[in-house]
């Protein structure tokens, strides 16, 4: 190429062209420089931590809560291994398409799962939230197989709480749920985080620090789909100590199988030392429904049932308790000198005050009574006349003495007082005094009476071991083992009544005639090879006028039937076991409730070995 070809021109604007260029690549080189600059030296420290935090994965470790015994050592409640699925909010990039997939894949509820995301987001966007408890197998291995494609989601091995008969002894042992935000505030509860699950009621609730050990931890490395590669450090967690109660399972077994398709209550006591044998409650539910995160449609159908299987009706139902409230007008009328257990009383079956009758439970009355009989036929009659003469203040003192009218200290939340009248506390409730009238109903526990099983299980123990109150106890021990205990506990003594030794002997004899006597109210409680105690008791729902209006007994509404009492200790010598059953509109006592106090106490005695098998087989 000839020299004379080049235009000046046409170099010196390539030139000037390349000059521009080269600025705009040295411009752009300068720009990335200092991006990778700020990156790397300026906000390095930043992007290091989460790329950690990408790479490694801090999780807890649930502790093996407490299992729960029988006095025997018969385990009630332990643990079995659950897959919970958990997903990170801050991983998510899709949650729509991440929840329709978990929900297909894993049954999970959409729109609730959305709901815990969303607030747990805002506060605490790199904690893993709990959607689902305790998937099943094939839940399971469908959300293993496609993990991949499923950013966020952890699978955690966590212990679950295993009730191993299910209902048994629910309301006692109480349930599972999970801690709320205002329990987490409260400071009580300083090892739970959001998602964890406490006691809520019972012996899961009494003992909620001791059963729930101490959480341990770990820092795991995972890979870009969150698949653990290895452990880099574990703290392990610390077991949850065991509880021992003092309830005997087989009996437990015996009072629940006495309670199917009942409403009612059974409180079995150890008459020596306060410690309860059994507390049954009917009807009852299954504490593992609550476990796994119960249902909408099963809670309301628990809640909204009339028969309120959540009540523990053995310490907060209160009832009247009938013509079993006539042993401590007893016990008063003999301390006071108000009684001669020789003087006789004429029963026609109706009691004037005024112009006003009060009838006796058999129509045409008992004939001349003395106290021995008026007991052991439950004489309505006889105990109108001499809670006539004692007076309302001298029923209430007697009554207080055995602990009627205030918690036994059983459980301090959940137990109820009950309700013993006095003239001041009617005049504060309602503005007007008391009547006379009044008096004579409260002395066959009726007008305002109001008491527990559990009460009534300690007033009739107090009764036969010498007028001593004890506390009721469902504590043994709490510990790892019977010879690694942190706490056991020694019976403790809340009063004593302070009755004459010949009061107590009069009455214990005409307590043994109700069961033992041929025209006593408790015959059906009676045994061959045992000396049984005891005292029927039939409170009203509603007045007897109205009763004798809607005509005989089987024409009345079960809602308005009476509720059966009975309480009974043997043998009657030498007491070791005392019981207080309540079956709500059962009717008559000694037909309702007296046969389950002769089961009971035969199983406990060990003299009848097939109400045991029946019972525990079912």
């Amino acid at each position: 190429m000839r020299t004379s070809e080049f235009d000046p021109l046409s170099l010196e604007l390539f030139d000037r062209q390349l000059k521009k260029l080269t600025l705009v690549v040295l411009a752009v080189f300068g720009v990335l420089v200092l991006r990778f600059w700020f990156l790397q030296v300026v906000n390095g420290s930043v992007y290091r931590t989460r790329s950690e935090s990408n790479r490694i994965r801090l999780q807890d470790i649930s502790p093996f809560r407490g299992m729960i015994l029988d006095r025997n050592g018969a385990i009630l409640v332990d643990n079995r291994p659950s897959y919970d699925l958990y997903v990170v909010p801050e991983e998510v990039q899709d949650l729509e398409e991440l929840l329709e997939r978990l929900s297909r894949l894993a049954g999970l509820g959409a729109e609730e799962a959305e709901q815990k995301l969303d607030e747990a987001s805002l506060r605490y966007p790199f904690r893993p939230v709990c959607l689902k408890r305790d998937l099943s197998r094939d839940e399971l291995a469908r959300v293993e197989t496609h993990r991949f494609n499923l950013p966020g989601v952890i699978i955690k091995v966590a212990p679950q709480r295993r009730y191993v008969n299910g209902t048994f002894a629910s309301h006692l042992i109480g349930y599972l749920g999970e801690i709320n935000e205002n329990q987490l505030k409260s400071g009580q509860y300083e090892d739970s985080k959001p998602g964890d699950l406490i006691g809520k009621s019972g012996v899961e609730w009494k003992w909620q620090r001791d059963l729930n050990g101490v959480r341990g931890g770990a820092q795991v490395e995972v890979d870009a789909t969150g698949r653990k590669i290895r452990v880099m450090v574990r703290k392990n967690p610390i077991p949850g100590e065991n509880v021992c109660l003092t309830i005997d399972k087989d009996l437990q077994a015996v009072a629940e199988k006495a309670l199917a398709g009942k409403s009612g209550a059974i409180a079995v006591m150890d008459p020596n030392n306060g410690e309860i044998l059994a507390l049954a409650s009917g009807p009852s539910f299954d504490p593992n429904l609550f476990v796994g995160g119960i249902d909408r449609a099963s809670w309301e159908g628990i809640v909204l049932s009339g028969n309120f299987p959540l009540q523990n009706r053995a310490l907060s139902g209160q009832y009247p308790p009938g013509s079993v409230f006539k042993i401590v007008v007893a016990l008063a009328g003999l301390e006071e000198g108000i009684i001669d257990p020789e003087e006789e009383v004429v029963c026609t079956g109706i009691y004037y005050l005024g112009r006003r009758g009060y009838r006796c439970w058999k129509r045409y009355g008992h004939g001349p009574v003395s106290l021995h009989r008026a007991l052991v036929e439950s004489c309505d009659v006889y105990f109108y006349d001499m809670g006539r003469r004692l007076g309302i203040d001298k029923i209430s003192e007697y009554a207080m003495r055995f602990g009627l009218g205030k918690r036994s200290g059983f459980d301090p939340v959940h137990e109820k007082a009950g309700l013993i009248p006095t003239r001041d506390w009617k005049l504060k409730r309602w503005g007007v005094p008391w009547q006379g009238g009044e008096t004579l109903s409260t002395a066959i526990g009726q007008s305002f009476v109001l008491v527990t099983p559990i009460q009534m299980a300690a007033f009739v123990s107090a009764v036969f071991n010498g007028g001593i109150v004890y506390r009721p106890q469902v504590t043994k021990w709490v510990g790892k083992s019977e010879t690694e205990k942190i706490h056991e506990f020694a019976p403790v003594v809340t009063g004593k009544i302070g009755i004459k030794r010949e009061h107590l002997e009069f009455v214990k004899n005409a307590l043994i005639g109700v069961v033992n006597e041929p025209h006593g109210t408790g015959g059906r409680a009676r045994l061959k090879e045992v000396t049984v105690a005891g005292k029927t008791g039939t409170s009203q729902v509603i007045a007897r006028q109205k009763e004798e209006e809607l005509g005989s007994k089987e024409g009345i509404p079960v809602q308005f039937r009476d509720h059966a009492w009975f309480v009974a200790v043997a043998p009657a010598e030498n007491p070791r076991i005392a019981v207080a059953i309540v079956i709500e509109h059962g009717g008559h006592g000694g037909s309702a409730a007296a046969p389950i106090a002769g089961q009971l106490i035969k199983a406990y005695l060990g003299l009848d070995r097939s109400v045991l098998a029946e019972a525990v087989t079912n």
